[in-house]
């Protein structure tokens, strides 16, 4: 079966800096892109940053846009999410998420991935 494991979430104040990390177990073969989501109380599930296996192709939410990067380590089956600069706005439970095989969505659409982390907490106090 297909698990991913996320790790690196915590509390940060507001402008201080976050890696996330997410690893896949239980395939052998690369996925077709991954994504990190966020979601806050009462709020909806959010794309936040993707990246494609094969090309490195990324895409983020205009909201973190030149602060979070995506990344890849495909050799360790780990993506990565450095969050800089981070703001009270930010605070939610993170979720790494995995796509395989192809999709008509788009790469920050909840619907597009069809295997899901647990989720690490995130907090950015003011």
């Amino acid at each position: 079966q297909v698990q991913l494991v996320e790790s690196g979430g915590g509390s940060v104040q507001a402008g201080g800096s976050l890696r996330l990390s997410c690893s896949v177990f239980g395939y052998t073969y690369s996925t077709n892109n991954m994504g990190w989501f966020r979601q806050a109380p009462g709020k909806e599930r959010e794309g936040v940053a993707v990246i494609y296996t094969d090309t490195g192709r990324t895409y983020y939410a205009d909201s973190v846009k030149g602060r979070f990067t995506i990344s890849q380590d495909n050799a360790k089956n780990t993506v990565y999410l450095q969050m800089n600069s981070l703001k009270p706005e930010d605070t939610a439970m993170y979720y790494c998420a995995a796509r395989y095989g192809g999709s008509w969505y788009g790469g920050l659409e909840v619907k597009g991935y069809n295997y899901w982390g647990q989720g690490t907490q995130v907090t950015v106090s003011s």
